[in-house]
């Protein structure tokens, strides 16, 4: 994905968060990795949202949700009033529970308009990142667990730009993304910098190449802190 066209995705996916109903509330968007590094083109486009949770439930929209399309939660885990007027988003886990990472991946990416974003919706190199944690926090706390467990591919690009926070969208971010004015070390360097080994970072970015060549197409992540 070009550059340009990458920003232009970053700018529309903040624009629908501010403007459209999401699933779940929505407190952060964040950009890392290659955009934020400014490379052109760029391999994938990873996005990083902050999510609440809903703090109330509605039982007799759950039921009356899973009685007619099967998936439990909604009402308690994404918005009622989003999935009633978006059932074709509702996505659900396994467990058949409604998944906010991956409702808020249907509707950000496949409920896009493609044309405006220039590129082909779900066939889009991107990646969402879903936390309930800010990007820093989860930064640090999927790296101890990554580590601990020598699960490297786990970890998370720290090299990231804060897009929109709680309403406030920051245009200075995206002027310096089109430029490809940030100045970003190297993914070991950064690494290093967070209290990691030079080995095992250089072991940590080639983990992290790796997992990215394996990726296609669309993907999300959820994850709890």
């Amino acid at each position: 994905m070009e550059l340009e066209r990458a920003v232009d995705r970053l700018e529309a996916i903040v624009d629908r968060v501010e403007r459209e109903p999401m699933p779940v509330p929505v407190r952060e968007v964040w950009a890392f990795g290659d955009v934020a590094l400014g490379l052109d083109p760029i391999d994938r486009l990873d996005v990083y949202l902050t999510k609440d949770v809903l703090m109330e439930s509605d039982a007799d929209a759950a039921a009356a949700f899973e009685d007619e399309y099967g998936i439990k939660g909604v009402g308690t885990t994404v918005r009622a009033s989003w999935a009633e007027a978006n059932p074709d988003r509702v996505r659900a886990s396994d467990n058949g529970y409604a998944a906010p990472e991956k409702c808020l991946a249907a509707e950000l990416l496949a409920g896009m308009d493609a044309d405006a974003a220039g590129d082909d919706g779900d066939d889009a190199p991107i990646h969402l990142e879903v936390c309930n944690a800010s990007f820093g926090d989860n930064v640090t706390q999927r790296l101890k667990g990554a580590l601990a467990r020598e699960a490297y591919g786990e970890v998370l690009d720290p090299r990231g730009v804060c897009l929109w926070v709680d309403g406030r969208r920051d245009g200075e971010a995206f002027e310096r993304l089109r430029e490809a004015s940030f100045a970003m070390p190297t993914l070991p360097a950064a690494l290093s910098s967070l209290g990691v080994d030079d080995d095992v970072a250089g072991a940590v970015a080639d983990a992290l190449a790796t997992e990215r060549a394996d990726q296609d197409g669309s993907s999300v992540r959820g994850d709890m802190v």
